[in-house]
């Protein structure tokens, strides 16, 4: 029997979480406006990983200087990704910004693009790789 992975137990310590999650906010960001959707999907990630308002609050205060964290353990490079395109898909639109940072994120932890596209079709739910080439900014 295959053992389940839980954000919760692979970030196992305040400096993973603070880490992903500011690469969450990163990609919620990257299109200039925060839906509803992503908004909600940021609380939830939040509260799943009990972090406080004031540990998130210097990500969104310092936005426009940070970059991505990137973690050394293959699972949560993974689990993180998966995460970053759930994130990507929260308000129904395939932003190019967005997809951008995914795409950036995925080949500097070691993933193909067609792996990140295979990625977001699964989570999307449609047909394999339906993004050849990237998108066009909307």
């Amino acid at each position: 029997m295959q053992e389940t992975h839980s954000l919760e137990k692979v970030l196992n310590t305040q400096q993973k979480k603070l880490a992903f999650f500011q690469n969450l906010v990163l990609v919620a960001a990257a299109d200039g406006q925060l839906s509803p959707e992503e908004s909600d999907f940021l609380l939830q990630i939040g509260n799943r990983l009990g972090l406080k308002p004031e540990e998130v609050m210097p990500i969104a205060d310092n936005l426009g200087v940070l970059s991505f964290i990137l973690p050394a353990d293959g699972l949560q490079r993974t689990l993180e990704l998966q995460t970053l395109v759930q994130m990507m898909l929260q308000d129904g639109q395939l932003d190019a910004r967005e997809y951008g940072l995914c795409q950036e994120y995925a080949m500097r932890v070691g993933y193909s693009k067609s792996i990140l596209d295979d990625m977001v079709s699964q989570l999307a739910g449609g047909p394999p790789n339906p993004y050849p080439n990237p998108p066009t900014v909307s």
